[in-house]
């Protein structure tokens, strides 16, 4: 029997039953109460999602890339960065934490870093090649590299080799991290209805032409975003 085409009156409540309903009303509120153009606005953020996906994990690969090379050229502990106990990846780093439910107290930044390498490690093994440990470990580790708190251990001495001279690492990490949040909404299909989006792909440009000055052209001429942010649904539809 050939398929039937999807009819507009089919958003029924079904819907809720698939997206749950407080999902679904981010929608309905965006779409002014008309259901038909709130499933059309879900479907239009799928979408845009995953073109935010697509050119993001091309950003991700190059900031991995341009950090594993920047600390390769300068590193030279007995064993390789990622599992030299005296790494600026490894090596505690103590700093002073305030507020929250638990106070002022003292914690590792480094904390974190050592158990994503080390869960990767225990995945694939000690003779596993560096690149194979690093292709494993996620945009929230190499997002948190040039943070103010790695600035004298990681960005001073290696991370900036990244990036042009006089690159502020300050502006950097704003922009890596607006990027990262991005990221995680895009990857849990959460809306982007209310984020800037066109002005975090201008972010996500930038950052690429400093890591590869040709993998910025190469995005903006097979990047989806700005085509996507042009045919959302509207309310006039």
């Amino acid at each position: 029997m050939p398929q039937q085409p999807f009819q507009p009156s089919s958003a029924g409540p079904w819907v809720e039953s698939w997206l749950s309903a407080p999902r679904f009303r981010s929608y309905l509120t965006a779409a002014g109460g008309d259901r038909d153009r709130a499933l059309a606005l879900y479907e239009w953020n799928s979408e845009l999602s995953a073109a935010l996906l697509h050119d993001l994990g091309h950003f991700e690969i190059a900031l991995r890339n341009a950090y594993a090379a920047a600390l390769d050229a300068g590193w030279q502990g007995a064993e390789h960065w990622l599992d030299d106990p005296g790494s600026p990846l490894r090596a505690p780093l103590p700093r002073t934490k305030r507020g929250g439910p638990r106070g002022t107290r003292q914690v590792d930044v480094n904390e974190k870093l050592r158990r994503s390498i080390d869960a990767a490690r225990a995945r694939y093994g000690r003779q596993a090649p560096p690149g194979k440990i690093m292709a494993d470990l996620s945009l929230g580790v190499w997002r948190y590299l040039s943070s103010s708190a790695h600035e004298k251990t990681l960005w001073v001495p290696f991370l900036h080799r990244a990036f042009p001279p006089g690159t502020n690492r300050t502006e950097v990490d704003r922009k890596i991290g607006d990027l990262h949040q991005l990221r995680n909404r895009a990857a849990h299909w959460e809306p982007v209805l209310a984020e800037p989006v066109a002005l975090r792909m201008a972010d996500l440009g930038t950052l690429c032409g400093m890591l590869v000055p040709e993998l910025a052209d190469y995005l903006r001429a097979r990047s989806r975003v700005d085509t996507l942010l042009r045919n959302r649904p509207r309310r006039d539809a």
